[in-house]
């Protein structure tokens, strides 16, 4: 539901920090989660010359991750905490993947076509089953990601955002420390994995 973009972007602000520029970052430049790739296109969609992502404005912000990572998502169409689990996971791994981990999380069809038959398994399935099976899924994912070169040092910090949204979204035994605090593990920042293509085949989590 739209209702909840407030909170689900609140949290996902949480976790994307500020400017990142490391070599072993598939997305680049980054800043508050946007990479410079995706301000470029933004800006030049909006008739805008490009300029660097690091002086990114808000209403920007805003637009980029409603339209780049809620919308495409079908994050509006799922029920509270799905919708969470799903964006969030939009941002940090496209919304191409976003999509058939929740697909394989309902147990439906898992092509990256978000259509009627997705939308029936998620109205169908068991909520807290699903959210529980969607942040397993994603867990899988991050220790195949951590065995690629380079990759290693981002695993803590993926699974500390990983385990702050399954705290976000009421999972049981999950909880957020009282200070709220950060922790992006052995990098100043989470990395941004690249989203799957079309056509493109989830990858194995366990």
């Amino acid at each position: 539901m739209d209702a909840n973009y407030p909170q689900a972007i609140a949290f996902v602000l949480r976790w994307e920090g500020g400017l990142a520029d490391d070599p072993d970052d598939h997305g680049g430049r980054t800043m508050k989660g946007v990479t410079q790739r995706v301000y470029d296109t933004w800006r030049q969609n909006n008739g805008l010359s490009t300029r660097d992502v690091a002086v990114i404005e808000d209403a920007e912000l805003g637009d980029i991750y409603s339209r780049g990572y809620w919308k495409p998502a079908r994050c509006e169409t799922l029920r509270s905490a799905l919708d969470l689990v799903t964006f969030d996971t939009s941002v940090n791994m496209g919304p191409g993947r976003a999509v058939r981990i929740l697909q394989e999380a309902v147990g439906t069809d898992v092509d990256g076509g978000f259509g009627a038959k997705t939308q029936a398994a998620c109205d169908a399935c068991a909520l807290p089953d699903a959210v529980v099976k969607y942040c397993a899924i994603r867990e899988g994912l991050y220790h195949t990601f951590a065995a690629r070169p380079g990759q290693a040092k981002f695993l803590r910090g993926w699974l500390n955002r990983l385990n702050d949204l399954r705290a976000e979204a009421r999972l049981p035994g999950f909880t957020r420390s009282r200070d709220s605090t950060i922790d992006f593990g052995d990098t100043n920042f989470i990395e941004r994995v690249p989203d799957l293509g079309p056509g493109q085949a989830l990858e194995k989590w366990r």
